[in-house]
């Protein structure tokens, strides 16, 4: 493969430049062929012999975009991660193609750390991520040229879900259930951040605002009420965390994962061949699966553990940092207390609050 560093211009006027009619011949092999040109966006006139004479007023740019984000994404695992990222790093090319900036949806974790890795790499594309806050696991992108991407565009919105949910709480997929059933994709959504008996806040694209204020009415059997708030009115408190130590033989997924979440080894691995078990948020099925540092071990009904720093021990073994979320002892909106068999609720006791508020009357009998 052989380059030109050319002026930039369209590409039907390329075979059009006099340096191409006197350079391009010397690149000609002596059998029929066909050319293929790509346009790389730093400028750069890609060309793969062997090429024909006849080919030279033809730029098959869908083709050079398509070979180019092969290229890119070589290296990638996920098959359904990488169709993910090519679809990104075209809307991306295209975008700096016509100086003009383009949205993703919300992306999972996985598809925006290898999407950003992989425009990096793009020249005269600028990206920024959105999530709403800080922390936000799910963020969409905006992708354009620098020229064109010059402020971060306004495209995460945030709407206060509240009712009372104090006796009847309700959990991150009650939130996002109720929402799903109002006809919404998953990748219209952001995170959802729980607020305990108040309700939640939810992470949306802005058309989509107006819908599900209309939409939404009731999650779980709670009648809920929604309002638009600002991104800096969003209540997000970071999850306490606990590190602990453990010295592996191997960095094995199921040695590993085992010693974070204290199960045996072989339960561990069953739940891995189950399909239970993913790694990064990609699900993994093989028990002997390398683990490093950074990863994100999720369980299903266990939660997440995140490796901190690996190191070497003087046996040849290694001292693995497992880095866990601190859980409270009690849960917020759940009021959980155990009384005798002998003890009947009566609703509708009087209070200061009038008749009937929701105020629950003992009667019990002693003996």
């Amino acid at each position: 493969m052989c380059s030109l560093r050319v002026p930039t211009m369209a590409a039907s006027g390329l075979a059009s430049l006099p340096i191409l009619r006197r350079v391009l011949p010397s690149l000609l092999s002596s059998r029929p062929t066909h050319a293929v040109k790509e346009i790389f966006y730093d400028r750069t006139l890609i060309l793969r012999t062997p090429l024909r004479s006849s080919a030279f007023g033809i730029c098959d740019l869908p083709q050079a975009i398509k070979g180019d984000t092969d290229v890119l994404l070589k290296g990638l695992g996920d098959k359904n991660t990488i169709e993910d990222v090519k679809r990104i790093v075209e809307l991306a090319k295209r975008a700096s193609l016509r100086r003009e900036v383009l949205h993703t949806d919300f992306l999972t974790p996985p598809v925006l750390k290898e999407s950003m890795l992989v425009l990096e790499r793009l020249a005269d594309v600028k990206i920024v991520a959105q999530g709403g806050y800080p922390e936000a696991e799910r963020c969409r992108l905006s992708v354009g040229h620098p020229d064109a991407l010059t402020s971060d565009p306004d495209i995460v919105s945030a709407l206060s879900i509240s009712g009372n949910f104090s006796f009847q709480p309700c959990s991150h997929g009650d939130f996002l259930g109720a929402i799903l059933g109002t006809g919404i994709v998953r990748n219209k959504l952001g995170d959802i951040l729980l607020q305990g008996e108040k309700g939640a806040h939810v992470l949306v694209v802005p058309e989509l605002s107006d819908f599900i204020l209309s939409a939404l009415d009731k999650v779980g059997n709670v009648s809920v009420s929604c309002k638009k708030i600002p991104l800096l009115a969003l209540e997000y408190e970071p999850p306490r965390t606990k590190s602990l130590k453990s010295v592996e033989a191997s960095l094995r997924l199921d040695a590993v994962a085992s010693a974070g979440f204290k199960v045996s080894r072989t339960k561990m691995a069953s739940l891995i061949s189950n399909g239970d078990v993913r790694v990064n948020w990609t699900t993994v099925t093989k028990s002997n699966t390398t683990i490093k540092t950074g990863d994100i071990i999720s369980v299903s009904g266990e939660g997440r553990l995140k490796i901190g720093e690996i190191n070497s021990t003087r046996k040849g073994k290694f001292a693995v940092e497992l880095i866990r979320k601190v859980e409270d002892d009690t849960q917020i909106g759940t009021r959980s207390v155990i009384f005798p068999d002998n003890i009947n609720f009566v609703k509708g006791a009087t209070t200061d609050a009038g008749p009937g508020a929701g105020v629950w009357k003992l009667n019990f009998s002693c003996g």
